[in-house]
Formats: structure tokens, sequence, C-alpha cells
């Protein structure tokens, strides 16, 4: 036998795949041959990859650096029996690791989720009987029966089909029902257009057919996507890299000094006990033990807020890479659009008339001109609408708080533009019964239908189908008012082929006088009358050009990336008012582009259309070459691989597939656009916090390790302790730190451009505000600590001193954080009342360290007394009035360049 590609079955003849197979046509595959093949080519299933296990995950929590110092502190003060510290810094790992684990226990599931679509049955023939068996038993050369209603299981050449017509919109993106046939198609003939094709996991939405199976398994178009999936390894968001840079920078800087720190205390006569607990002291001091939970927590906070705004988030970090994005490539058909064909203009006895309305909701206008026209005056009009009605097969149904179809989109359409006129389908079906039918065949391109007109006793054939195939059957038409006059052939071309130029789908429509109660093709072959045509396409989202338009206003470019035809896409494209609309690329096009004229179009162009599954990876990581952060919408199978390889991925929840959902970061319950630019915004807002929280943290972290290495290079006692500092940093993060994730967003957010990919979380402002807020720390603290020695204080008393100016100093500088560039009251002073209360907290909590035996006993506190607070209130509000007249410089800078 000769082994045709995969790729090539579409273009041999049904003998020749036969012969392929080895099975006759009337026979099917035997029993024992379908068993032997089952063994050589596997159960017709994908093969799921197994992720990470629990305990993967949660040993993963510990490999960060700054982890393994503390760790490394925890195990050496363990060892020297400083068994407080230990157990105070071991906690604080243990915490970070449960919260690191709880995020990350949604692992990805996508190819668990396609394996699944294929838990069906299947009707085949085997044995020359035909029988239902597992769709995971057939195997190459099984001879398969399809109808109206089924799952494809398997990639299929079709032998033979009657009216077949196949939902691919999961694969391919194709917006209507495709129309299959078993004819021969050439070679080059792209995915979205083998007709003869069936593939698996697609749904039989009409008609019957006969096919072979050619592919199983991984071997299928959706096990080729499955495979994408996997090689699409998901990236690390923009916060996630800047924080592991910051953490490895941080790390060298910590191990430095606190090596410097202990070379220069031996140097100088102390012992290496002293000096190794004053380096831990430095390494507990300058780690932000905070920060990774107070990331994790500002990050769900985010989440809350989004859920209440349809966008749920999977993944932790999707939240802040929102914040960031520049691009986001939509799909078009169900993300953009509505995914519900709509009659959008009928033309008939002359005239043409705008209906108003979209999806399947019976409710709209008719106009024309401008002019609202009433459907009943329109003899003509009632009469094309009729012929939509009666020459269907789908059905129309209310539900209780939606309508919904049973049939084929493009036959609901039909339905729906006859029910805005006053025609409903079951009181106009029984006043005109069925008496017979011929179906739809692609030969030749219409479908009619014989009634009995009850109120007149007459009989009329309905035909509706392409124009081409229904102007030669016609010799006159209906003028307005149902008069016979001569009919336009010219004028309805260029009608018909303006509605196309506008992505409308259209149809044609014809009446017969007939005397029979049957009807053939040779019945309705001349001499009909033309009724008109209806134009329809799946039309925008109402508020998808509204969040388009909005995401350009904040800099971020929209691109729609689908499978459907390029004038369909490009009509889409310039009702939502689109940038860069002059063309649209095509797949085909996308296949002879070489890599670097590959990123210029993608660059340039921001419509494309007939584009294959792996073609939506590249284009997704061509932006990314480009420097772009992704995000990619969708709501199919063929969407999951471009969904995963995305800095965030945006599946549909309501009319998404599982496997989409499953590969995305962020699931829209709505399915509207528009929740992704709301998105956009939270996520800007949580970055903006958790920047004030970093901005506000690590001046204290900075002020500590500068106490210590202070205190060393001036053989002086250290002013704080390791577990003091342990107290400063967690109880200052939970109660004052964690409070800025609940600030509001500040006003204009959507008004900047989307943050520079690799613009570091600092700025250089930011820096020089910490390293301010650090000297101010460090000078107050250590300033404090030798006066209170000088004074005769105990040891206890000035380092309560010392920690009690690093509490009060980062609650006043806290205020300061509330806005980066403006001051607290042009936020709103309790515009933050979880501020507020953080703030009273701390400070309840903070004189009972100061003043509770209990703690002074734990922590080596002392009670002290009024001057002490009012020079430690002094250093505070230095700090707070600094960094006020700092912003106000800048401000002025700003405004001045």
């Amino acid at each position: 036998m000769d082994h045709y590609p995969k790729a090539n079955w579409h273009s041999q003849t049904p003998e020749t795949v036969l012969t392929h197979f080895g099975v006759e046509l009337g026979q099917g595959l035997s029993s024992e041959e379908a068993q032997k093949r089952r063994a050589t080519s596997g159960a017709n299933r994908l093969t799921a990859r197994r992720g990470k296990g629990p305990l993967l995950l949660l040993l993963a929590q510990f490999h960060q650096p700054l982890i393994y110092i503390l760790l490394f502190s925890a195990a050496t003060t363990a060892f020297l029996e400083e068994w407080t510290d230990s157990s105070v810094i071991f906690g604080v790992v243990i915490i970070n690791a449960v919260i690191g684990f709880v995020q990350e226990a949604n692992a990805l599931k996508a190819i668990n989720a396609l394996a699944q679509t294929l838990n069906i049955s299947s009707n085949v023939l085997r044995d020359g009987q035909r029988r239902s068996i597992a769709a995971a038993e057939l195997v190459p050369g099984d001879l398969v029966f399809l109808q109206s209603g089924d799952k494809v299981p398997a990639d299929l050449r079709l032998l033979q089909s009657r009216e077949l017509k196949i939902d691919e919109s999961a694969l391919t993106g194709e917006s209507v029902p495709v129309e299959k046939q078993a004819q021969t198609l050439p070679s080059a003939t792209l995915l979205a257009d083998r007709a003869n094709m069936a593939y698996s996991s697609t749904l039989v939405s009409y008609g019957s057919a006969l096919a072979v199976v050619v592919s199983t398994g991984d071997n299928t178009e959706i096990g080729r996507i499955n495979k994408l999936i996997g090689s699409a390894e998901p990236l690390e968001t923009p916060l996630t890299l800047k924080m592991s840079q910051f953490s490895q920078l941080l790390l060298w800087v910590i191990v430095g000094c606190a090596a410097i720190t202990f070379a220069v205390g031996v140097w100088r006569g102390e012992t290496m006990l002293d000096m190794f607990m004053a380096s831990v002291a430095l390494a507990v001091g300058a780690i932000p033990e905070g920060l990774p939970a107070a990331l994790t927590i500002t990050l769900a906070i985010g989440v809350s807020r989004m859920a209440k705004r349809n966008a749920i988030i999977r993944k932790l970090p999707a939240v802040e890479t929102l914040g960031s994005t520049t691009v986001i490539c939509s799909d078009k058909t169900g993300t953009l659009t509505q995914n519900q064909m709509t009659v959008q203009f009928v033309q008939a006895g002359g005239e043409i008339f705008e209906v108003s309305g979209s999806g399947y909701t019976p409710d709209g206008e008719f106009t024309n001109h401008n002019q609202v026209v009433d459907p009943s005056l329109k003899p003509a009009l009632l009469e094309c609408l009729k012929a939509g009605l009666l020459c269907n097969d789908a059905r129309l149904i209310a539900d209780t708080d939606n309508w919904r179809i049973e049939g084929d989109p493009t036959e609901a359409a039909l339905l729906v533009a006859a029910h805005k006129a006053g025609l409903h389908q079951a009181s106009v079906s029984g006043d005109h019964p069925r008496l017979d039918a011929i179906p739809f065949e692609s030969a030749y391109q219409f479908m009619a239908t014989l009634h009995h007109n009850l109120a007149e006793d007459a009989r009329h054939i309905y035909l509706k189908g392409s124009l081409e195939s229904l102007l030669q059957r016609c010799d006159k038409a209906f003028s307005a008012d149902m008069r016979l006059v001569p009919l336009d052939k010219n004028g309805l071309n260029q009608q018909a082929e303006a509605f196309a130029a506008q992505g409308l789908r259209v149809l044609a429509f014809a009446r017969a006088e007939h005397d029979d109660d049957a009807v053939e093709h040779r019945e309705v072959g001349g001499g009909l009358t033309f009724l008109g045509l209806q134009a329809m396409i799946d039309p925008p989202r109402p508020e998808a050009a509204r969040a388009i338009a909005a995401c350009y206003k904040a800099g971020i470019s929209v691109k729609m990336i689908t499978g459907d035809h390029p004038v369909t896409a490009l009509a889409i494209a310039k009702q939502l008012n689109m940038h860069h609309t002059e063309r649209v690329i095509s797949g085909a096009d996308l296949q002879h582009y070489s890599e670097a004229d590959y990123r210029k179009h993608v660059k340039d162009c921001d419509v494309f259309a007939r584009i294959a599954p792996e073609q939506k990876l590249q284009l997704v990581q061509a932006l990314q070459a480009n420097g772009h952060v992704v995000a990619m919408t969708g709501d199919g199978v063929n969407d999951a691989p471009a969904l995963r390889q995305a800095n965030i991925g945006v599946a549909m929840g309501m009319g998404g597939t599982e496997v989409a959902k499953e590969a995305a970061a962020m699931v829209l319950t709505d399915d509207h656009f528009a929740t992704i630019e709301a998105a956009v915004e939270e996520g800007r807002g949580v970055f903006d916090n958790l920047v004030k929280f970093i901005a506000w943290t690590l001046p204290t972290n900075l002020g500590e390790g500068l106490v210590i290495t202070a205190a060393v290079f001036a053989n002086v006692a250290l002013p704080i302790t390791p577990l003091q500092i342990l107290w400063i940093n967690m109880t200052t993060a939970v109660l004052l730190g964690l409070m800025l994730a609940f600030e509001p967003k500040e006003p204009g957010l959507m008004l900047h451009k989307p943050r520079n990919p690799k613009q570091a979380i600092l700025t250089k402002r930011l820096m020089f505000r910490i390293c301010l807020v650090g000297l101010l720390l460090l000078a107050g603290a250590f300033g404090l600590f030798e006066w209170e020695l000088s004074q005769n204080a105990t040891l206890a008393k000035a380092r309560t001193v010392a920690v009690n100016v690093f509490v009060f100093g980062e609650l006043f500088y806290l205020f300061n954080c509330r806005s980066l560039n403006y001051s607290m009251f042009r936020v709103g002073v309790f515009s933050n009342l979880w501020l507020i209360f953080g703030v009273v907290s701390m400070i309840l909590l903070q004189l009972l360290f100061t003043y509770w035996p209990t703690m002074q006993a734990l922590f080596g506190s002392e009670a002290i007394g009024r001057e002490e607070w009012l020079l430690i209130l002094g250093v505070s509000s230095v700090i707070y009035v600094a960094i006020g007249l700092e912003k106000l410089v800048v401000r002025r800078f700003n405004r001045r360049r």
C-alpha cells in the first residue's frame, strides 16, 4: 500500500483511500482486523501529560534565593540554641510556602480536557453490520456513519454525504456550519476549506454521511493541537520576572553586606559568634519577609475585584500581567461577535429594508431610508420573510430568560427576521402546512418546500438558495404591491455583491404556483417568481467597539485573528472601528513570509483571517518577539495553544470550550470583550498598589541593614536584635503594608500607555526615595539609640526606642505611599478605611510590645516615657514632610518640562 501523508487525504479519491486502508465499502473491517490495527495504532484517545504532583509543587516554593538565606539563618540560630529566633524565622518561611502552594494548586489541565472530548460512541460498519462502539475503539480504516447531532469521533475522509453540514467553529473559527461533500480536492487546499474531510471533536449540525477513518488519537488534527499545547510553555509574567531579578540582586547585596560586616567585626576583635549573629541580624533585616505574602494577597484582592466585574482569574500573576498588556489578540467568532447569525438587510419589491436588533432575540424594527416602516403594509417584504420562515427546518424556542435555536444558525436567522415582522413560526406554519420538500444539495444550491395555503386554498413552492441558482430559474419578480414585473438580474447581482462586500452572507428567495401534493426538481427548473434577498452576518457585540476604543486610548493594540473568511473578518473589523483595516492577511499569505517579514507584517496589520491553529500560536510568538506583552482571547479548541503561549490567555466562560478555559489564565463569565478592558483597568490598579507596597517596605529593610552595619563599624551594641527585626517586618507588613492593597484606583489610570515590559519595577525616582527614607530611618533609629544610651538608659530601653522609630517612621511614610505622586489629601484621607484600621491596630500592638510584660520578656523591650515618644514622633514627622516636599518638587519640575 502507498502511504499518503495525513494532510493529503483530501486530495485522494474515495476509491484510493478505501484501497489504501484495505476496506470494502459494503463490508467494513472485520472484528479481527480491527483488533490487530488497534494493537498498532493504539486507542483513539489523546495522551494526557502528567503535571507536577503536590509534593513537588510544595518543594518548589522553597526554591527561591531569599528563602535560602532565611532557611540558613533559621538552621544556624537553632544550632546555636536561639530557639525563639529560629522558630520565628522558620515560621515565616512556612507561611510563605503555604501561600505559594495554594496559589499554584490550580495547575493546567488542558490536555486532560482534550482527552475527555473523545468520550463518545460511534456508529460503524463492522463485519458487514452496523453497530455502535465506543469512539476509543475506532481504528484507521473503520467506516463511520454520521448524522445530525453527532460529534465527529476521529479524522474522517467522506465517502458519501447527503446535505451534510458540520460546525467546525471550535477547530477553525468558521462562524457558520460548513457544507460538506465527498468530491476530491486539490492538495494545496487549506484546512478550513477541506469540504471532504470531517475532523475529530467537530459537530454535525445537519445531514448525514458515510466516511472512512484516516487518523485517530494523537494523529488527528485535535491531537496535533494537543501537542501544540504541550509545546507552548506558559511564560513568566512581567511581575514574576522582575521579582526574580530583584531577588537575585538582593541576594548578592545581602550576602556581600553580611560578609563585609562579619569580616570587619572579626578584624576589630569581636568574637566570631557575635559577628555571626550580627550578620544574621543584617540578613534578616535586609530581607523583605512580608513581600511574598503581600504580593500574593494583593493579587488575590485584585482577583476578588475582577470577579465582581465578570473576570475569573485562574492564575494570580495574571492580574498584574493585564496591567502591562500591550496587545490583545482576539478571536472573532463568539468573542468580538455574538456567534448568532442575524439578518441585517432584506431586499424585496425593489426596496431595501434594514433590520435592527441582533442575535436570536426577535426584537427589532424595519427601516427604509432611515424611516421606520410597518411590515404589514409591505406585502412583498412579508412574502420574502414568509419564504424564509416556511422553507426552513430550524426552530426558534423561547426559554425562561432567553431565546435559543435548534438547527442551522442561518435558518434560525431567517426565523428571527420573520418573527420581528410579526410572522410567528407556529401560526404561519399552521396556516401553510408543508406537503413535500426538496432538501438542499450542493449540486443544486437550493432548498424547496411545498405548502398548502389554507386561506387561499392554493399550493405554493418556496425556494431559498444561492442567488446564482435561483436567478436562472426565475423570469419575473414581485413589485412592492405584489404586481408581476420584469426581473432585473443585473441590479440584483450588483446588490448581492454590495452586501457581500460588507461581509454579509446573501440568500435568495423565490416562489412558484403548483397543483400537486408533491414536488420534484423538474417542476422548479424555470418560470419562478423572484421574491427577494436576505443578507445576514454574525454581528459584532454592541459593547465590543467601545471596549476596543478604550483599549486604544490606553495604548493597547487590538488584533483580530480568526479562521473565518477574509471579507467577513475585514467587514467586522471595520464595524468595530479597528485600526489598520486597509488589508487583511490570510493564513496562506503567512506561509510565504520570511521570519523578518513575518514580524513586520504582524506589526503593521490588525486583521488575520483563515488562520490555522499553529499559525495563531506563531502570531503570538512573533508579537512577543517584537517585545509585546500579549493577551490572547478565544473560545475554541483551536485557540488553546495560543491561549497558553500568550502572556495571558483569556477564555470565554459561556460559549467557550472546556479546553480553552483550562488553557487560559482568565475566564470571562459574560463572554464580553468589554470585560477585558475592565480587567486591564483592575490589573493596572493592582500593579500600582504593588509598587506602592514595594516602595513602602524596602526603606525599612534598607534602614535595618544600615543600622546593623553602622553598629558593627562603630563597634557598639546592635540597636535592634534579629527577633525585633522580624517583629517589625512581619507586623508592619500585615497591618500597614497590606492595607495599600485596598487603595482605590487613581483617576486617569486608563489614559496612560502600558508600562514598558523592560522597565524595572523601581524607577530611579523611587530608588532615590527609598534611599532617602532608609537614611532618615538610619539617622533616627541609630541617633536616638545612642542618645538614650548617653542618658544612662538601659540597652533594652534604647532598643525599644529604636524599634519604635522604625515602626512609626513606616506608619507616617505609609500615608506618603497612598499615592506615589500626590499627597494623601488628593486621594482622600478616609477613602481607604482598611488603612485607618491597620494604623490603629499597629499602634495598639506597638503599645503592647512596649509595655506588656509578656512581650517585654519575649522581645527584650522596656517601657519608655513621654519624652521618648515625642522624639520618635518627631523623627516620623520629618520623614513624612521630607517625602511630601520631594513629591511637590518633582511635580513642579514635570510641569515646567
